[in-house]
Order: structure tokens, then sequence, then C-alpha cells
């Protein structure tokens, strides 16, 4: 680089040298990795990303109903188009889900940790009913009181509550732009960058958003205005991704007109070193499915035009 500069001070992980690195990892190599159990794959079309998802999530319905047994599902507020045709399809196959049980990763909180109510229109709880549970027919979806939410009340058990169903059989989730996986910030593994197995092991808490997350946020689910997204929500941590039975990652962070925002970091998550200062790169620990967007796998570019 002949341009030499000092990254910005809220931005914990810091390596310079592995953020180059990553950075030129191509498109063609980002689904390679050492991990025999990590599946990284491409699915090109927005239509198919989502119709893959969608099947992922109503074949394992279908397949714990089929054997008899509880389904417990870590599931994330978005993306959203997935919901609308697993939806579609529980209805038309006439799927009952009276055996699946759902914790959702996170929920909004203000400053003093006040989980949003569901009135808020901009509720997780809100949107997660709007989008997919009430699109479920009545009679075929869960018993309410088998659909669960982080809060102020049950934040400090939430992670018993998981493991108290038998725990998840899956989570799904996303990634970041600071690296994040549910609200799990990267500014969270200050003081534990030595100490991984200790990190591990943290569960459920009311967190600070992350600067990039205030922004990330704004951007795809508040047409831009930072001054409507929370300081604070409710999530799980790191025990409950690393105990589900499996991990089912989506990557869908592309604007269009050839700009993504998740480009970088979800090479610096499957690529770059496993530390604390970038959540997700502990995915890279264990086995899962982790499935990129063409448009977030393209090769990173800087275009000044």
């Amino acid at each position: 680089m002949d341009f030499d500069f000092d990254l910005s001070d809220f931005i914990v992980f810091r390596d310079r040298t592995e953020c180059n690195r990553v950075r030129k990892i191509s498109k063609e190599k980002i689904t390679e990795h050492e991990n025999e159990g990590l599946n990284i794959k491409i699915i090109e079309r927005e239509e198919e990303f989502y119709l893959a998802f969608a099947m992922d999530l109503v074949d394992r319905i279908r397949k714990k109903l089929e054997s008899g047994e509880d389904l417990v599902l870590i599931l994330p507020v978005g993306p959203v188009p997935q919901y609308d045709i697993a939806a579609r399809v529980i209805n038309t196959l006439k799927i009952p889900m009276d055996h699946v049980h759902t914790f959702n990763m996170d929920e909004y909180a203000d400053e003093d940790g006040n989980t949003a109510p569901e009135s808020w229109e901009g509720s997780f709880k809100r949107a997660m009913y709007e989008n997919f549970f009430n699109k479920i027919d009545e009679s075929l979806r869960p018993p309410e009181e088998q659909i669960h939410f982080p809060t102020s009340e049950n934040i400090d058990h939430y992670g018993d509550m998981i493991e108290e169903n038998g725990g998840a059989d899956a989570c799904y989730g996303g990634i970041g732009w600071c690296g994040h996986i549910a609200f799990w910030e990267s500014h969270l593994g200050v003081g534990y960058e030595d100490n991984l197995e200790e990190y591990k092991t943290l569960g459920p808490d009311i967190v600070e958003l992350n600067p990039m997350t205030i922004m990330q946020n704004a951007l795809h689910s508040f047409s831009g205005d930072w001054s409507s997204v929370p300081p604070k929500a409710a999530t799980i941590g790191p025990a409950q991704i690393l105990g589900a039975g499996h991990r089912s990652f989506w990557l869908d962070g592309y604007i269009g007109g050839g700009v993504s925002w998740q480009r970088f970091i979800a090479r610096l998550v499957l690529h770059g070193p496993v530390t604390p200062l970038v959540p997700g790169s502990l995915l890279q620990t264990e086995s899962g499915d982790v499935t990129l967007l063409g448009g977030v796998a393209d090769d990173v570019e800087i275009d000044m035009a």
C-alpha cells in the first residue's frame, strides 16, 4: 500500500496483515476450507437462495415430525423472504408444527436494557409474527407457549430455557458487518483474546450494539435512519450457537449494482483467524453450512468511480 493509515478506534480487530490476506480470496476459492465439516457454498440467484433457505427449514421440520421427535430451533429475524416461502410450503403440504419449539436469537433493547415491546414497529417479535408465524395456518403453527423471544425478564435464564427443551437441534443465522453472530458483537471479545475456550461458554445477555451494527441495521431496516436503531439488544451468546446440533448460516448482504456490505466480513469470518474479536469466526471450529448469495461471494474490489 502506498497510503498507510491506522484503523478507526472503534474497530477491535486490527490485524492489517490478515485483513489484506482475506481480502484477496477469490470467489473461486472462498468455498474451500480445511475444516471438511464446514460446508461453504454459493447460490447465485436470490430466488434460489431464499428457496433453498426455506426448504432447509421446512425439511428439518418435516423430518422431525416423521420421526416423532421434538424440534428445537434458534431463529434469526432476517433474512425475511425465506419465511414467507416456508410458510406457504407448510400450508400447502399441511405440515403440523406441534413438535416445533423456536427461540429467537435476539431483540432490541433501550439504553437501560429494557427489551422492545411487540407493539413497536421495529420489534423482532413483531417481525417474526408478521413475516412467518401469522402466515402459517393457525391449525398448523406451533403452540404459542413454544415460541420464545429473549426479553429483559428471561435473559438470565434464556440459555437454560433452550436446554430444558433438549437443546437446539439447529441454529440459523447470518453475519453482521462487524462479524457478529446474533447480536454478540465484536467488542464483546475484548479481554478474551487469549482465552477462547472461556469465550465459547458465554451465554445470553443484554449488550451494547456496535457502531457498525447500528449503521448496518439503519441501512437495511430503517431507511438509513440511524436515530431509529436502539442502542442495545438482548441476545444469545457463543455457547448457544456452538451448542446447537447444527449451524446453518445464510449471507445475503448484497445491495445491488455490484455493492455488498458483506463481501469482506464473509472472508474474514470464514478464512481469517479464529478470534473473539471476530465472533463469526467461531463457525470455523465446528461443522455446519454457510451459504453465500452470489453477489456476496464476488471478489472484493476498491472502486472509487
